[in-house]
């Protein structure tokens, strides 16, 4: 079994523990995430089974796109997660309690905000049937047993669009344009311009979202870790793709009527 026990503070970072026990017992049920055992209400602790596998490093993640592609598509058909994560959403209010609290914040942060608005205006204009998505997909939630790519750990879980979770995949294992384009083709099973472009957005915009989790971290956590590294690294990625030169033509890719809508115009 293993036993987590979350400390209070990470309700400032938007972590809601009964959603995550209800998305974790889904996961389980779809056959991607670790059986839950028990879980405590309103102290922060969940039992799940565990499972013997080998943990991913990015570079594994790179190497079995199309294992962990069948993994996606089995979570994001299971059933419904409680709660939806909209990253533009999450990252105001990242931002509001940065700005509340006078927290140290990445140079050059909030010069990047009408770039945001303008992805936000596209991602809205025809977006995806929303899907139970984990949403934090770093190359350690990814266990491999041998046989299937199991997922753990839905802190951050909720509806959300299927080209969010391949973007904050690519953006948290550093995939390169082409892996992220081979794992598209391989989660929608076809090339798909405006399907790329809007995972291609959402890799720079959760990257730009997630820089404020560091930020709140630096400031609250009592673990000794580097969170501003990490919060400096994701706004430089981020920065780097938003200001792009291609990035405006990747906006209106992603914000073009899907084929069938096309069609009826």
């Amino acid at each position: 079994m293993v036993v987590r026990v979350s400390p209070p503070s990470t309700e400032l970072l938007a972590v809601d523990r009964v959603s995550e026990h209800h998305n974790s017992v889904a996961a389980a049920q779809a056959g991607v995430g670790a059986p839950v055992i028990d879980y405590l209400p309103g102290r922060g602790v969940l039992v799940v089974g565990f499972l013997i596998a080998r943990t991913y490093s990015e570079a594994d993640v790179a190497a079995n796109v199309p294992r962990i592609s069948a993994s996606l598509r089995r979570l994001h058909a299971g059933p419904p997660f409680a709660g939806r994560l909209n990253m533009f959403e999450l990252q105001r209010r990242y931002r509001a309690l940065a700005r509340d609290r006078g927290m140290r914040m990445p140079s050059g942060y909030d010069l990047l905000a009408p770039i945001a608005e303008r992805a936000e205006a596209a991602m809205t204009a025809y977006p995806e049937a929303l899907v139970p998505c984990h949403n934090d997909l770093l190359a350690a939630n990814f266990l491999d047993d041998g046989h299937e790519v199991r997922i753990i750990d839905y802190e951050y879980s909720g509806m959300n669009e299927p080209a969010f979770e391949l973007g904050n995949l690519a953006q948290e294992s550093g995939l390169s344009d082409g892996e992220l384009a081979e794992l598209v083709i391989a989660y929608y099973g076809a090339p798909d311009d405006r399907l790329l472009a809007r995972a291609r957005t959402w890799r720079a915009i959760s990257g730009y979202g997630w820089t404020l989790w560091g930020v709140i971290q630096h400031a609250i956590s009592g673990i000794d870790a580097d969170f501003w590294g990490w919060a400096v690294d994701k706004y430089e990625t981020a920065a780097t793709l938003m200001t792009a030169s291609g990035f405006d033509e990747t906006l209106a890719a992603a914000a073009a009527p899907p084929s069938h809508e096309r069609s009826r115009s």
